[in-house]
């Protein structure tokens, strides 16, 4: 299906160049179109169901978007590209947290439910550090049953977080505003899931096209890898942020980037852990770049929290951004090359 998809793009940006653009532009359209509807939804999810908004962002809407990380770090883990799989996981979180929440923050400051982010927050900064330290316990190779726990963290994570919206619910009185005629949990629950499916679908397909026209303009490889394929995958994430952020439902967006976090760890990685049998090999630079820089941007996200009182101001947006830039700048001195 990768294949046919690949050599489909290929064949029309051999047809006429301007066509690809146009197949591009369209892509863009329904990107855009279906993160709109993602976050009404969500948002409608959230009252008719008396969810916190940044639950179902954590939750429901995470694992709607990191479906595409799931499925590249299987797959290279299944044809034995384990530096890819686990690339794939760690890259994302940098990227969710960096690039993600730091673009979101300047866009407009982030409204926080301080008790809910913080414990959310922590749940994100201790699987960043749980991947770190299963990776060093374990030398160059991240055993199967690792993935197996970090699959089992996941159901136990999602199960916790049930449980605490219900208590939010329960200790606290909420406000929820209500747009329109009333509409059924189920039915906005269908529609989110809907949206979530465009979403993806259309990241999976722009990816390609966007990286074949590159080409066919004379772009180098190894930009395209750095500046495509290396956030190619958290387009679900970007776009789900900047229409949550552009409808004053930021909350939404803080909740995305901690959920993605979560299950890039325990969902992402997981999986690709859990469908090899000799395990994921830990290449060093993982060790040299990877591990310290997603460290440091899940500390600077604690830290940001921490300092903030009901909202993530522009400020700390910069500096995430500064971080992501940092990650990219340290990849290239160090490893040679911007890809990871």
């Amino acid at each position: 299906m990768e294949g046919q998809l690949h050599h489909w793009l290929e064949q029309i940006a051999q047809t006429h160049i301007v066509l690809l653009i146009l197949v591009i532009a369209a892509l863009l359209l329904a990107l855009g179109k279906s993160a709109d509807v993602l976050v009404d939804e969500a948002v409608t999810l959230a009252e008719r169901a008396r969810i916190p908004k940044v639950i179902v962002g954590a939750t429901i809407v995470s694992l709607g978007t990191t479906t595409p990380e799931a499925a590249v770090s299987v797959f290279a883990a299944l044809k034995g590209q384990p530096g890819l799989a686990l690339g794939n996981a760690v890259g994302s979180v940098i990227c969710d947290t960096g690039l993600i929440l730091g673009l979101a923050a300047t866009m407009a400051p982030l409204p926080l439910d301080r008790s809910v982010v913080n414990r959310q927050g922590w749940v994100q900064l201790g699987s960043g550090i749980l991947l770190v330290a299963s990776c060093w316990a374990f030398g160059d190779r991240l055993p199967r049953p690792a993935g197996f726990a970090f699959l089992a963290l996941l159901g136990l994570y999602i199960w916790k977080s049930i449980s605490w919206s219900k208590r939010t619910l329960l200790e606290a009185e909420q406000v929820y505003e209500h747009h329109g005629a009333s509409e059924a949990v189920g039915a906005a629950a269908a529609k989110l899931v809907g949206a979530v499916a465009c979403v993806v679908a259309a990241s999976h397909v722009l990816i390609p096209a966007v990286e074949i026209a590159a080409k066919a303009a004379g772009v180098p490889e190894h930009i395209i890898a750095a500046t495509l394929v290396a956030f190619g995958t958290s387009l679900p994430e970007l776009v789900t942020a900047v229409s949550a952020v552009r409808k004053g439902q930021g909350e939404l967006a803080v909740g995305n980037v901690i959920g993605a976090d979560i299950l890039n760890v325990l969902f992402v990685t997981g999986a690709a852990c859990a469908v090899t049998a000799g395990g994921l090999a830990v290449p060093p630079e993982f060790f040299k770049v990877h591990f310290p820089f997603m460290l440091a941007v899940l500390v600077f996200f604690r830290v940001g929290i921490f300092m903030s009182r009901d909202t993530m101001k522009r400020p700390f947006g910069l500096l995430l951004l500064a971080s992501y830039a940092g990650y990219l700048v340290v990849q290239y001195a160090v490893l040679g090359s911007l890809g990871g």
